[in-house]
């Protein structure tokens, strides 16, 4: 499974991270709650872990923006925060479970698993159409006019960040991190030539133009004007 792990505390970060690495899982680390919303909005995860006492934006704020966002992906709170109001709190924000710290790694491997078994949720979306434009991401298969396109992995995971975000902007830093894992805008010439790449295949010539450049901030995939 791909779990996001969204932790300010380094040590607790490391030993949760080798733990689920460990059993096979892939993590990703943010460790504070900006940092996390954003992984978490385009990185397609199957499960957050989430703590609430987090910096620059709190867990409780992460989850509720992710679900007003329709991101479904599993999350589960691990907190030092456990009263009863405050596990009430959480599972209306959204979270589907709740561990108190300090804990049992054992335990929280088992709810981790627990939830990444659990059928997904029916407002899931993984058939995206914009104008002639079909992406399965179950199938990883994607159409325009009917007529089946080839992507290299790399170009699809760019569609699919971008599909994911329909409407919305994306900035080649957001790119950078969740397909490279670097932070460094000096690199952002990686994401235009990708995706100079991916219009070649998505907009080819006499189709409706659906990636556009937005100048100074990155890129959006959306219905034609």
């Amino acid at each position: 499974m791909r779990i996001l792990l969204i932790e300010d505390d380094t040590e607790t970060a490391r030993l949760v991270t080798d733990s689920l690495t460990l059993n096979g899982h892939q993590v990703d680390v943010a460790l504070d709650g900006v940092n996390g919303l954003k992984k978490a909005v385009v990185g397609s995860f199957d499960v957050l872990v989430v703590d609430r006492m987090l910096p620059d934006l709190d867990g409780l704020s992460v989850v509720q923006s992710l679900r007003r966002a329709d991101v479904t992906s599993a999350v589960l709170f691990l907190t030092a925060v456990g009263g009863i109001e405050d596990r009430i709190e959480g599972f209306a924000s959204g979270a589907d479970d709740y561990l108190v710290k300090p804990f049992a790694l054992g335990e929280l491997l088992a709810r981790v698993t627990a939830l990444g078994r659990r059928p997904p949720s029916p407002k899931q979306d993984f058939l995206f159409r914009i104008d002639d434009l079909e992406v399965n991401l179950v199938k990883h298969e994607v159409r325009r006019g009917g007529e089946v396109i080839h992507l290299q992995p790399r170009e699809f995971r760019m569609l699919e960040i971008l599909i994911r975000n329909r409407g919305r902007v994306v900035t080649r830093s957001m790119i950078l991190e969740q397909m490279w894992g670097l932070e460094s805008d000096s690199k952002t010439s990686i994401v235009q030539t990708n995706v100079s790449r991916l219009r070649l295949k998505i907009d080819r010539p006499g189709d409706t133009p659906l990636i556009r450049t937005v100048r100074g901030l990155g890129y959006i995939i959306d219905q034609p004007a």
